[in-house]
């Protein structure tokens, strides 16, 4: 950051239930897990981001995706009312009567620092889960129920074969085991995996069972850079998916300074979410099902180094897109590469991208909010 000024509210932090169960207080700076792990023990639970080491505020701002957003919309859509520091300095409470309500779900990191939310909470429905994880080798590349998260990686996996490989993780809440699915499992088992474990838990697991809890390495400080390039599609292009598979694994392959990178696909459900009304709010992008990211994951080496890195994540990002077929790029702004536009980030739409700018003029005119997705 160049002539800015980051503040941590990691010490805003906390989890406060109301006497009636139905909301909860959680401070600005609360990180996932401990949503998670609090309300839990109350026989609670809401839709979080599915990684313990962000906050939870910091992909709500952005919309937020989550594992129950099938069943409760995104992160953001739990929203009840919310503290938030503007540029002006003053501390109001704002709820769905204010003008900016619609702002900060969605583009929330343009308009001030939130110092604590008031969030819908939900009785636990499924405590027990399951976990399917299926490995391929690469030639094997190629309307889920609202309980149902297919996850999956390619990545360099050297203990499998000289072949890269692509993990697949379906993930079910029915009474903790696949046996009582086998419609959602038996095609990927049909394909010819080269491996296949099952394992049953509670929802506390899917962290660490998709490699992404408090101990896992991508929460660790381990000085690497991990840009992502993310885009939004309806389904899946199997030519376009050849072509970026081909280009990912020559890129990743031995000793090659990428070896260690990732390419996401999350297929959330998206019941919940296309539930909501898309004007409703800033978040654009409802009719989607699929989010794809790959992710750049190597140790800095200079200018150089980055610039490759950023050909790589955009080449397989225009090879997604152009499979799409559409014109506009969706993207998600939680997992930006900084590239984009605001039209990419907050959907292309006039009307959008109007009413955003308005409510910057009106909230925040000397940009004092404009480091991170900037509307302007």
């Amino acid at each position: 950051m160049d002539s800015g000024i980051e503040i941590y509210i990691n010490q805003l932090s906390g989890v406060e239930v109301s006497e009636d169960g139905k909301t909860a207080k959680i401070g600005g700076g609360t990180g996932s897990k401990l949503v998670t792990d609090t309300l839990w023990e109350a026989g609670k639970q809401t839709v979080t981001g599915t990684c313990e080491c962000v906050s939870t505020l910091g992909p709500a701002l952005g919309g937020g995706h989550g594992w129950l957003q099938g069943h409760h919309g995104l992160v953001s859509d739990q929203f009840v009312s919310m503290n938030i520091l503007l540029a002006d300095g003053t501390l109001p409470t704002i709820d769905e009567t204010s003008d900016l309500w619609w702002a900060v779900k969605g583009a929330g990191h343009n308009f001030g620092i939130v110092t604590s939310v008031d969030v819908k909470i939900y009785d636990i429905e499924h405590r027990d889960w399951a976990v399917e994880t299926l490995i391929f080798s690469g030639d094997k590349n190629g309307t889920q129920a609202a309980d149902v998260v297919n996850w999956s990686y390619w990545l360099n996996n050297p203990d499998a074969g000289p072949e890269n490989v692509t993990y697949h993780f379906v993930l079910d809440h029915s009474r903790g085991c696949y046996d009582s699915r086998p419609a959602y499992t038996q095609p990927f088992r049909d394909i010819g995996p080269i491996s296949s474990t099952t394992e049953s838990g509670t929802y506390l697991d899917l962290a660490a069972w998709t490699f992404i809890a408090l101990d896992s390495i991508p929460c660790q400080k381990s000085g690497l850079n991990n840009p992502r390039f993310p885009i939004y599609v309806e389904s899946y292009n199997i030519e376009a998916q050849r072509k970026a598979y081909d280009l990912f694994a020559s890129s990743i392959r031995g000793d090659l300074p990428f070896t260690n990178s990732l390419f996401m696909f999350e297929g959330y459900s998206v019941q919940g979410v296309k539930a909501i009304e898309s004007d409703s709010t800033a978040f654009a992008y409802r009719g989607d099902n699929l989010l794809f990211a790959p992710l750049i994951t190597y140790t800095p080496g200079g200018a150089e180094l980055d610039e490759q890195a950023a050909a790589l994540g955009n080449q397989l990002r225009d090879i997604i897109h152009e499979g799409s077929g559409r014109t506009d790029q969706h993207v998600y702004l939680n997992y930006a590469f900084g590239n984009e536009s605001p039209k990419e980030w907050y959907g292309s739409e006039e009307w959008r991208q109007d009413r955003l700018k308005s409510l910057k003029t009106k909230y925040d005119p000397n940009g004092r909010f404009s480091f991170y997705g900037p509307i302007a």
